[in-house]
């Protein structure tokens, strides 16, 4: 791969706390769990760390609090040779955290307290202009403000330079953020959120792809979990196929899917052909637990084609 391929990652870094147990607690139910771990997360540095493991040059733009957690979170980045320099500290911020349950099937449920994520705010991406410029694809989630999402997917396209926006988590999102990207990747309930239409994405997901497009103006990917996820580029709607694995923790899946969608459409591949590796690759992340510890490195990838 060409050392030229760049990618900038604006988003949120957490420390998780994954606790697993043979099923997930009902409201008001204690569940004795089987496991404990403590790792790197965070759904922006989850994407830059699928990216930089798959062979690009990545600079990762957020935010993080003045603890050991946000000082452990920016030495994991660089460890990965991810580009830090647009990583503020915050002084009185507390850092991003996720608890996160997993149960025995690989289904999670995730309750974040984003701490210093919240605190980014558009200034801080003007600082990191130059990055955002040089980008071949810029990608944006929503665990940091919505205007700071904006203002982000703005400079990059006055610099013309591709957005995707992982849409996540599900909320409804102003429709000037949805027409300046490039390509929107939700799973199902976040098309939902979109599109404020409980199961259209599950019912239907080709449908809620094609009026998500229309809605945004703009290609759009739905990844369905164990189904695979299906694609609209214009009038054309196309089915991914899953890769069928023993999943033990869908964790980072879609993160994961997103930063490699991202490698390879900046490498130049079409949107189908970067969706099926990107598939690929989150495929091989479930089989592992946790977040960032569970992405795949790029030789990883290519002895699963």
């Amino acid at each position: 791969m060409s050392s030229l391929v760049r990618i900038a990652v604006v988003g949120s870094t957490n420390t998780d706390m994954v606790a697993k147990a043979e099923r997930l607690p009902r409201p008001g139910e204690t569940v004795i769990g089987s496991s404990f771990v403590t790792v790197a997360g965070g759904k922006g540095a989850n994407q830059a760390v699928a990216a930089a493991r798959l062979g690009a040059e990545v600079t990762f733009i957020g935010a993080v609090g003045d603890d050991a957690m946000g000082a452990e979170a920016v030495a994991g980045l660089a460890a990965e040779g991810i580009d830090v320099t647009h990583v503020v500290t915050l002084p009185g911020q507390a850092s991003g955290v996720a608890l996160i349950l997993v149960d025995n099937r690989g289904q999670n449920s995730i309750m974040v307290a984003p701490g210093a994520n919240m605190a980014l705010m558009p200034k801080h991406i003007d600082r990191a202009g130059a990055a955002i410029a040089a980008a071949d694809v810029v990608v944006l989630q929503c665990e940091t403000p919505l205007a700071t999402v904006q203002h982000a997917a703005a400079l990059a396209r006055m610099h013309g330079v591709r957005v995707i926006l992982n849409p996540a988590p599900a909320q409804s999102v102003p429709a000037a953020l949805l027409q300046s990207v490039d390509l929107l990747t939700p799973n199902e309930n976040e098309a939902d959120a979109l599109l404020g239409e409980p199961g259209a994405a599950e019912s239907d997901p080709g449908r809620a792809a094609a009026m998500l497009a229309a809605l945004a103006g703009c290609r759009v990917i739905i990844t369905l979990g164990v189904l695979g996820a299906v694609a609209c580029q214009g009038s054309d709607i196309a089915r991914i196929a899953p890769r069928r694995v023993d999943a033990v923790d869908a964790t980072a899946a879609g993160d994961c899917f997103t930063g490699a969608l991202a490698v390879g459409l900046a490498e130049g591949l079409s949107l189908l052909d970067a969706a099926a590796q990107a598939t690929l690759a989150a495929s091989i992340s479930v089989t592992r637990l946790g977040a960032q510890c569970s992405l795949p490195t790029r030789a990883e990838v290519e002895a699963c084609l």
